[in-house]
């Protein structure tokens, strides 16, 4: 006999069917905000700790702090863009003015030390030689294929700075709304993660903010002692626009990319205006910053979050590689979080089976 309780199925696969409308509906309404959300989120909670103590320091008025650490957070991102513009800016004025001179006065003879070069110094002298023996119509031709792409690179930078400058505000906007609000974002997370996984899933998000903080701290951190001290390598040895040339050694460490872009050209700058001395003081120094990530990252991350190094290093150059530089905090957090529930897993042992 049938029961009179068994379930609707056509009630349950409607009920079902509705729920992932709403959830595909609403993802696609929030998809323009996502990337300033994953911003302002993994901002949030980096700096959590700092706004706590701001908000002591204030006698307890969390809008005070709110304030000063939103004001903060957008002078850090806009400064830098701000800076970025101004300076294509100053070289899209300059440019007709450099290239025309340089087309009249022609390439030169190349210098010698070009030769000494392993495997491509000979070519490039022959090569050399050839455009410089043709004079300044040579040098347009071999010029002339790569200025188009050259004037839609400019351009594209352009639109993308715009669009950068939208980013930046909206999550500027949306972290003021967290540091306000934040207890209770967190209150619902976590409500959110036990409804699902119980005890595991509180710890599953609890260890994916520590990862998030770690990160943080290694990631900025190792980037800012790298940029400061390939900064005062570049002042030191006399390179121009040494201060410049530091905040773009900073961004390329966030970047995972480290100095290396900054000082190599700086040491064949110097090598090419005759100051031997000065390149092989400034290559001297670059070679212990540039690897200086390799030790103090690990460290830092270690510090703030008990998962394997091995993990949080693959989640950090993955999520780069996977998502952007936004994905250096989501890598390891994806992670973290697979590795945290797989262990839960597999602690509770094998399945008991009934005779």
């Amino acid at each position: 006999m049938q029961s009179e309780k068994s379930p609707d199925i056509t009630r349950i696969v409607l009920f079902v069917l509705v729920i992932a409308i709403l959830i595909v509906g609403s993802a696609w309404t929030l998809l323009p905000f996502l990337s300033a959300l994953v911003w302002a989120t993994t901002i949030a909670v980096a700096t959590w700790p700092t706004l706590v103590r701001l908000q002591q320091v204030v006698g307890g008025r969390r809008s005070v702090a709110t304030v000063i650490m939103t004001l903060v957070v957008l002078v850090v991102l806009v400064v830098p863009l701000a800076v970025a513009i101004s300076v294509l800016i100053d070289a899209a004025h300059r440019s007709p003015s450099v290239l025309q001179s340089f087309l009249t006065q022609g390439l030169g003879p190349p210098p010698p030390w070009i030769a000494s070069i392993p495997w491509v110094g000979a070519p490039l002298m022959e090569r050399w030689q050839a455009i410089a023996a043709g004079g300044p119509e040579a040098l347009a031709a071999v010029l002339q294929p790569h200025a188009r792409a050259a004037a839609a690179w400019a351009i594209a930078a352009t639109g993308g700075l715009g669009s950068t400058l939208v980013m930046i505000l909206l999550t500027v906007v949306l972290l003021a709304i967290l540091y306000s609000n934040g207890e209770t974002a967190a209150g619902g997370v976590l409500a959110f993660a036990h409804r699902l996984g119980g005890d595991a899933g509180e710890r599953t998000v609890i260890l994916a903010g520590q990862a998030v903080r770690s990160v943080a701290l290694g990631v900025i951190v190792t980037a800012l002692i790298q940029a400061l001290l390939a900064g005062l390598g570049l002042w030191f040895c006399g390179v121009p626009h040494a201060g410049l040339l530091t905040a773009v050694a900073f961004m390329l460490g966030v970047a995972q990319l480290g100095p290396f872009l900054v000082l190599a050209p700086a040491v064949g700058w110097l090598y090419w205006t005759g100051n031997t001395g000065w390149a092989t003081a400034l290559l001297i120094w670059s070679v212990p910053v540039v690897v200086l990530d390799n030790v103090v990252r690990p460290i830092l991350i270690r510090r703030g979050v008990q998962l394997p190094l091995l993990l949080i290093i693959a989640g950090v150059i993955g999520g780069l590689i996977g998502f952007g530089v936004v994905g250096l905090f989501v890598g390891p957090v994806v992670l973290a979080a697979t590795y945290t529930l797989t262990k839960e897993w597999i602690a509770r042992g094998p399945a008991s089976g009934g005779a």
